[in-house]
């Protein structure tokens, strides 16, 4: 079959409209402004690291049509290790919620939708862990990704590895919006 300028026309509009529609798809936090430090909220406790390790609040908005769920993945690429480090997972958000509050990633998950389910991070752990880089690195960078998926519920376990568990999340989304904060000492 050959591709005549109308299809190819025609496949131009509507990725293009797809793009359009990802591009709307944002997330905003009080508590992390992109591009801002992280506060002691967000920060460990334990490792020489002393603060109050909460999750952040988090808000998005004008997810693609088609989305039937969401997930959320914190990650840390500067971490010295091979893929960075996982610092929160949660996934099967239901298409009705839009945000979270500070602290809904607790060790409980009380703040947490019923159903929504806390993956495994880097430390083991199935609940938010905060930011505690090793002192004198740089700065790290703290991405706050909010996936848009195509599925309602994702066909996964939370005691998978959060890289296997971020896999699966990608490999089902239609969208993703990321805010990304900083945090050294």
């Amino acid at each position: 079959m050959r591709t005549t300028p109308q299809r190819l026309l025609a496949a131009t509009l509507a990725f293009a409209s797809l793009a359009a529609t990802a591009a709307d798809f944002s997330v905003t936090s009080t508590d992390v402004p992109a591009g801002s430090k992280l506060s002691q909220k967000q920060v460990a406790y334990g490792d020489g690291c002393k603060g109050q390790n909460l999750s952040p609040d988090l808000s998005w908005q004008n997810a693609p049509a088609g989305t039937r769920s969401f997930a959320i993945v914190v990650h840390d690429p500067d971490a010295p290790m091979t893929g960075g480090w996982w610092h929160w997972i949660a996934y099967n958000l239901p298409p009705t919620v839009t945000s979270l509050k500070s602290g809904a990633g607790d060790y409980e998950g009380k703040g947490l939708p019923s159903g929504v389910i806390q993956g495994k991070t880097s430390s083991g752990s199935q609940y938010w862990g905060g930011a505690c880089p090793p002192s004198g690195d740089k700065p790290h960078r703290y991405n706050f990704t909010v996936y848009a998926l195509k599925v309602d519920h994702l066909a996964a376990k939370p005691d998978d590895s959060p890289q296997s568990l971020s896999e699966a999340i990608r490999k089902q989304a239609i969208a993703s919006t990321v805010i990304t904060a900083t945090y050294g000492r």
